[in-house]
Order: structure tokens, then sequence, then C-alpha cells
């Protein structure tokens, strides 16, 4: 049996903020990071709102670029004590999946996060909160979608969560706050984007509900991601727009192994994971054309590329990602964006291992051993071609 999960509200464009003052509730805890939210004057907003509804607040700050176990565990603590009915995660894809997975620990205290790895496995939420997510960045989409990925610093191992328990009760898209990234995170969280609707679009979970959404997707972040690298804030708004609809395709039709790579590199090398997924994308389409040619093909197609068949039109594909990444300034191999070739050689089998066993290995459309997974990680560092 099929399934198409969303939240039940996504609210969209510039000063949808204010909706939260329409929350019915007593208490919120706000989940954010680093502190862009507060210097840009979005969390007092978010404060103010809530004061409106009547609802008394408490902040969950500081939450790092790869979330931890131990911070989804200490913040999770925090809400015991505090005991909210609305969780709001707001800031990149990492507080907000940090408030995720502190969402089921705050419910659930004897869950283990061994158990929380298995893919929809979680016992049922909202026992005592609802959850709201406001994304800053235009890429994770994490507002819309059943996963938060979570770092394991000991084993070295970022573990994305899966279950559509994961999906928040409302997703604010308001794009005044995508308004505020850096061209370096509008080039790695647009290439998440784009990787996130390609996998979608070929990923073994597909169907006719998420294939138009993933498509749509891949146009306008062809159309609008090199503008918004530029600067222009429509374009930036559109991206904000096009990375939500990536989001809504992902969570249901699932992913590839762009991103199992890109999750094992990324809690070993610290690669951050756009950058990571912008990376791997050209090599993957290489290793599973043979696979699902048409439908990359079918990409191709719709976004006007050249070709007069199939295989010309998925090298068309690949040439595009590949020219987007050098016009965002984005490395085309693993060596080029600086991993040492003899770290890199001592840690790819334990990379690769942990790839096949990543919960986006299974739904992508060609199946994968750890000696291929390894062989690709090769070709990622050096820059050679997938032949096989």
């Amino acid at each position: 049996m099929a399934r198409f999960t969303l939240p039940r509200d996504i609210y969209f464009g510039q000063g949808t903020l204010e909706v939260l003052k329409t929350l019915k509730g007593k208490k919120a805890v706000i989940v954010m990071g680093g502190g862009s939210m507060k210097r840009f004057g979005f969390l007092d907003k978010v404060e103010e709102y809530l004061k409106e509804a009547g609802i008394e607040t408490r902040l969950i700050d500081g939450v790092e670029p790869d979330p931890s176990v131990e911070t989804v565990m200490n913040g999770a603590a925090l809400m015991r004590e505090f005991e909210p009915d609305w969780i709001i995660g707001i800031g990149g894809g990492s507080p907000i999946d940090a408030a995720k997975a502190m969402w089921i620990f705050y419910e659930y205290p004897e869950f283990t996060f061994e158990q929380a790895v298995v893919p929809f496995g979680l016992p049922e939420l909202r026992q005592k909160a609802r959850f709201v997510a406001i994304p800053s960045t235009s890429g994770t989409a994490t507002e819309v979608t059943a996963f938060s990925v979570i770092t394991n610093y000991k084993t070295e191992i970022k573990y994305p969560l899966a279950d559509f328990n994961l999906t928040p009760d409302i997703a604010i898209v308001d794009s005044e706050l995508a308004q505020t990234m850096p061209p370096k995170l509008v080039a790695h969280t647009g290439m998440d984007a784009l990787t996130h609707a390609i996998e979608a679009y070929v990923a073994s979970a597909r169907s006719a509900f998420s294939d138009p959404l993933a498509m749509q997707a891949i146009a306008m972040v062809k159309e609008n991601l090199i503008k918004s690298f530029e600067g222009d804030k429509d374009a930036r708004d559109e991206m904000h727009i096009a990375q939500c609809l990536a989001g809504m395709a992902f969570s249901n039709a699932l992913l590839g192994i762009t991103h199992s790579m890109a999750h094992k590199i990324g809690a070993v090398f610290h690669i951050p994971h756009g950058c990571a997924n912008a990376i791997f994308l050209p090599y993957v389409i290489q290793y599973n054309r043979k696979a699902c040619e048409d439908r990359y093909a079918a990409i191709a197609r719709t976004l006007g590329l050249n070709g007069n068949n199939d295989l010309e039109l998925v090298d068309s594909l690949i040439e595009l990602i590949n020219n987007l990444n050098e016009r965002l300034n984005i490395p085309s191999t693993i060596k080029e964006w600086g991993v040492n070739e003899a770290d890199f050689k001592e840690k790819v089998g334990f990379m690769a291992q942990n790839a096949v066993l990543d919960a986006c290995t299974g739904s992508n459309p060609r199946p994968i051993d750890n000696e291929s997974m390894a062989k690709m990680y090769k070709c990622a560092f050096y820059g050679e071609k997938v032949n096989f």
C-alpha cells in the first residue's frame, strides 16, 4: 500500500511568520542554531507573535551544523522539564532536524537512539506536542519531510531518521528568511534541493503524486538558482518554493545513493551536506543510468536540453549539473574540496559500508554493494568516469 503524507498546513510567501499568532496552546519551545535568526530579528518576531497568541516560550539555541545525539538528548530533557504543547524549529535544516529528534525523546523518554534509527519504526507522536517548522535556507525542505538527520560523533556516522510521524504539522515557508543567506549557502542548499528532486524522480518509491512535484522543482531550480546565487531577490523567493516542492516529492518518493554517500562522508570529513550532494550527483547519475536512463532523459527533455536520444539527453543533464557546480564555485571532486588522499584511502571502506546501510540506499533505482560503493567514492575523489 502506497502512502503520500504532507504537513496539514503550509503557509508560504513573505510575511507568513505572522500565522504564529493564531496558534492555540500554552507553551512553546523554540529550537534554533547559531544565532542568525537572532541577528536578523526573526526570533524577536516569532516570540512576539507567540506572545500575542498567549503562549509562553523557552529557547534552545546553539544547535550545531550537524546536530549530535547529545544535543538532541539535552534538548529533549529541557522539553520534559518545560512541557511544551508546541515545538518550533527555526533556521536551517540542522536546528529543525534536531527539534524533530528532540520531539521523539520528549514524548518517549525511554526510547533509545538505536531504536529511533530503524526506518519507519517510531511510536506515535503528538501525545504531548505538535510541531511547526520555519526554514531559513532553501535546500533541506525538512519543514515538509518525514526525515531528520542526526550525527553520532563517536561512531562518525550520520543517521537519517525516517518516519511519517516526523512530518511537521505546520510549515511556514516565509521567503523573507531566505533573503538572509550568504552566496555559498545559497549554492550548497540550492544543489541540495536539485539533488532531492532528481533523486525523488528516479527513486523506487516514486509515484504519480511525487513526479509532478519533483519535475516542477527541477525546472524552478534550473531557472532560478544562479540568479539567486547572484543576489536576485525574486529568484531567491522562487528557490524557497522550489526546495519545498522537492521536499514534498522526496519525503514520499524517497531518495538514493547520492544522499547515502553524502551522509557518510559528511560525518567523517565534514563536507557540508549540500556541497557533498552536488559533488556526488553527476557520478551517481552515471551509475544509475543503466537502471533508469529513460527517467533522467525525461528530466533533460523537460528542461529543453540537447540530445537526439536518451543517451545524449542524459549526458546533457550531467553536463548541466557540472556547469551549475562550476558557476556556483562548488568543486567537482572530493580531492578538490580538500580531503587528504591518505585519509580518504583509510576511511573509504568504512564510508562505503555505512553508505550501503544508509536508509536512502534501499530506494536507489540500481542496487549497490560495498565494493561498488567504494568504487563510487573513488571515482568522485579522483574525478573518474563511472563505467561499471
